[in-house]
């Protein structure tokens, strides 16, 4: 039966220490040796190798990644039998076992070995678990060999503390230099970018997911199954880049080429501080491996380090370390005061200091103030117990009491009852086991966990240790599966990146690719988006993920879009289609272009849509296709337009009228001599389809559906005016509605098609050309609009009027007309005898514009009585 020291935490937010007396040391052995140098020595190899050399060994680990690591290294060699694993939340030990992976607090040193190992000794100098590895490095020996690991930087102190220690310089197997600062969307594949909080972690590795497509994550705070998940995301080159803490720069041995730090400060759980120039070496180190050179520097807002640092770093020279952290492994158990008395106990060697006041003596000082707590621990039996409990890890760290609440409600559990109830393991855990929630949810159920794992370990505090352990353990994989894939599923975009890898590749590498029936675009058997026309749809909307798909798509496109360029081209005028409402060009239902204005009305021209084109002979292609198929759509549409222009061949004199309809588009205003046409010139223009109207020169056929839509459509783009195009068939609108539009013109409130208008004014005045004549009685429908809007409307279009005598409630027949249309000249006579000494007024021209609406509406204002 093994018998073990109690054990402390053993993450570098652990500050438990090895608890046990003189006599649980052995003596000094024959071989003392150190194996000091940088990262990337072969330090730990050479280790685990003398260590297999000897019958037993025993090897201590800062992190208990790397023990579980290296114990796994050991088994495929030694097989699981003789093989044993140690650490504050994991005890595996079978009886045979001979050689011990470990973290540095949980090593057994109660147990005789031939061969003893420390890994990362340099650590004693650290004021927050330095203690422990002082403690290994004054007292843990080997039977045989004792082997200390680390820095150079130790050295001098090693020599110092123990006489007689031979020490071995081992030189780096690769070199390292320093690349500068370099942009976070510049880093090269195989990066690890280095931060020292978690919020900045997150932050990184968002960047690098939506620029390089995406990135593992490293962190203390990982479990080991979740830590060695995202190693191998990284290692199986799923990802390129790897975004991690400080905890990389300890023995995490990975295939890194370059490491760029993104602070080069850090809180130290106390203060903020600039980080050392050994620490960072210790995690630039990390970049190469075996005889492969690796390269550093700074990134994102990191400023570049100074030439000194630099210097320091690629030639591995720093100050020595000045002093060790120290803390009295004699400890007194009489009593509670005893203990924490033997506990603050001054170093007795120069060179030694005491650190910072570790967890588990901030946890001894606030449960001696608990009465309860007190007055049960009498004795030395009670006091050690109570010591065991103070070293339970604060892994969750939540700033309150409740660490300390839950050490004295276990303590009392071990002391009254013996051992720790099955019920508060199996309801803790039981609550641990939910794998909803986001990152942070899942780590904080996972640092629960731990303490119940550590709880379990504890074999002399549970009845049912290994059935407990083997339980978290579960809860622990569970917890662990869950995040890993939420890290993967937030940090990492396995399209991009597998993409990125072969866009980046070797340039005569052709992409798999292939386009579905369906327009599906399928990249290296990525869906990559769906191709309308020659525009590639993405699922990304911005960003340089979009980049990174567009880039490949263009790519993959190569041969598809010249495919669609000839269909276009053979594709029959049906097969296209344009939006007079917006002047947008279709192809099967898919937009192309956009008509804009051209160098005149009737020649629009046309913007295409984002396309995938190669080159411009392509777009150009596209373009004359489009600009082919509208030239034919407005010479059809229009064609009693190019019809009328034709006749200007046969009749010169018609020359000036119907180069100025042509031009304006089939409406252009009347001038005076328009109106001296002679009656067989206004007779042979009728006959081409040509009206002279009170307000303009226009063609009637174009007032169709067809015809009016798309001059609409044309006027709007040549003068730059917003497109509104009125429902088929109306006649009449309200003149907010259709206001500056080609077509209509202004009657009061009400905006009447010009054709219904100007053949109303013609009927009209042709009634009343001799007297005064009953207006018809179909009028209102006429001019579309309601019959109490009908003089209002008349008004606006010129034409005299008058109300007609009311109807009266008796009246039987036929309905009287509403008004009476007016006579011209028998109105004027009775103006002169109201007025006689009145000069009728005189009306000014209306001015010649460049805009028909303007002159229009002029015209019309001369024509008002």
């Amino acid at each position: 039966m093994l018998a073990f020291a109690p054990q402390a935490p053993d993450h570098s937010d652990m500050k438990g220490a090895f608890h046990g007396t003189s006599s649980s040391y052995h003596t000094m052995p024959a071989s003392i040796r150190a194996a000091l140098g940088p990262t990337n020595t072969g330090k730990t190899h050479y280790a685990l190798t003398r260590m297999m050399a000897h019958a037993s060994g025993i090897i201590g680990f800062p992190l208990r990644l790397l023990a579980r690591e290296n114990y796994e290294r050991l088994v495929k060699i030694k097989g699981e039998r003789h093989v044993a694993l140690i650490t504050g939340e994991e005890k595996i030990v079978p009886p045979g076992a001979r050689w011990f992976s470990c973290t540095v607090e949980a090593m057994p040193l109660d147990r005789k070995a031939e061969f003893v190992a420390i890994d990362e000794i340099q650590l004693a100098s650290d004021p927050d678990r330095g203690h422990v590895f002082t403690d290994r490095l004054l007292h843990a020996r080997g039977t045989v060999e004792t082997l200390f690991l680390g820095a150079e930087t130790i050295r001098p102190l090693l020599q110092k503390l123990v006489p007689g220690i031979e020490i071995d310089i081992r030189t780096r197997l690769s070199s390292l230099a320093s690349t500068g600062h370099t942009k976070l969307s510049r880093l090269p594949p195989r990066s690890a970018i280095v931060a020292f909080s978690m919020s900045e972690v997150y932050a990184l590795a968002e960047v690098i997911r939506r620029r390089r497509g995406g990135c593992a994550v490293i962190m203390g705070q990982l479990s080991p199954r979740t830590r060695n998940a995202q190693v191998e995301l990284y290692q199986n080159r799923e990802v390129d880049y790897l975004v991690a803490t400080d905890a990389i720069g300890m023995g995490l041995n990975m295939d890194v080429d370059h490491v760029a730090l993104a602070q080069l400060s850090k809180f130290d759980g106390t203060v903020p501080r600039p980080l050392f120039p050994q620490e960072i070496a210790q995690i630039a180190g990390r970049a190469g491996r075996g005889m492969k050179d690796g390269t550093f520097g700074t990134t994102a807002d990191c400023p570049p380090m100074s030439s000194a640092l630099v210097e320091a770093v690629e030639q591995h020279r720093f100050d020595p370390i000045q002093r060790l952290y120290w803390r009295n492994h004699e400890l007194d158990f009489t009593n509670p005061a005893n203990l924490l008395k033997s506990l603050t106990r001054p170093p007795p060697l120069r060179g030694l200091t005491a650190g910072r006041i570790a967890s588990d003596v901030t946890t001894l000082e606030s449960l001696m103030l608990d009465p309860d707590i007190r007055e049960a621990a009498r004795g030395k039996r009670a006091t050690a117990l109570l010591w065991d409990v103070c070293q339970i890890p604060d892994f969750r760290k939540l700033g309150d009491d409740s660490h300390t609440r839950l050490c004295a409600r276990l303590y009392m559990h071990l002391l009254r009852e013996g051992s720790i109830p099955a019920t508060w393991m199996e309801g803790h855990i039981r609550g641990l086991a939910k794998t909803e929630g986001d990152i942070d949810t899942l780590m904080h159920r996972l640092t629960g966990v731990r303490v119940c794992s550590y709880v379990a370990a504890r074999t002399e505090w549970s009845r049912h240790s290994a059935a407990w352990q083997d339980r978290a353990r579960e809860v622990e994989d569970l917890l662990s599966d869950a995040l890993h894939e939420r890290l993967t599923a937030r940090f990492v975009d396995r399209r991009a990146t597998s993409l990125l890898r072969r866009l980046d590749s070797d340039g005569d590498r052709t992409l798999l690719s292939a386009v579905k029936p369906d327009g599906e675009v399928l990249v290296e058997g990525h869906s990559i988006g769906r191709i309308r026309g020659f525009t590639l749809e993405t699922d990304v909307a911005s960003g340089p993920d979009r980049q990174i798909i567009l880039r490949a798509g263009r790519k993959a496109l190569i041969h598809e879009i010249p495919r669609r360029i000839r269909l276009l081209q053979d594709a029959p005028d049906s097969a296209l289609k344009l939006d007079t409402t917006n002047g947008e060009l279709f192809w099967e239902d898919t937009r192309l272009a956009r008509l804009t204005a051209g160098p005149s009305l009737l020649r629009p021209a046309l913007q295409l849509f984002a396309a995938e084109f190669t080159d411009t002979v392509q777009k150009t292609h596209v373009e004359t296709r489009l600009l082919d198929f509208v030239a034919q759509l407005i010479t059809t549409d229009l064609r009693p337009l190019y019809r009328a222009h034709a006749l200007a061949e046969r009749e010169p004199q018609l020359r000036a009228i119907l180069h100025r309809l042509m031009e304006d588009g089939g409406i252009t205003e009347t001038l005076p001599e328009d109106h001296a046409l002679p009656p067989g010139l206004r007779n042979r223009l009728c006959k081409g389809g040509v009206e002279v109207g009170r307000f303009s020169v226009y063609c009637p056929a174009l007032f169709r559906t067809r015809p009016l839509a798309l001059l609409g459509l044309l006027h709007a783009l040549h003068n730059q005016t917003p497109i509104r195009t009125p429902a088929p068939g109306r006649v009449s609108l309200p003149w907010r509605v259709v206001q500056g539009q080609f077509g209509w013109i202004r009657a009061g409130d009400t905006a009447v098609r010009l054709d219904i208008a100007e053949r109303c004014i013609t009927d009209m005045h042709q009634l009343s050309a001799r007297r005064d004549h009953a207006a018809p009685l179909n009028l209102a429908s006429r001019l579309g609009v309601k019959a109490e809007n009908v003089p209002s409307v008349l008004k606006g279009l010129g034409i005299a009027h008058q109300p007609a005598e009311p109807q009266s409630p008796t009246h039987a027949g036929p309905p009287r007309p509403l008004m009476i249309l007016s006579n011209r000249r028998t109105r004027a006579s009775r103006r002169r005898r109201s007025a006689p000494h009145q000069a009728p007024p005189r009306r000014p021209a209306p001015p010649r514009t460049d805009s028909p609406f303007a002159a229009l509406a002029a015209l019309r204002e001369k024509v008002r009585p």
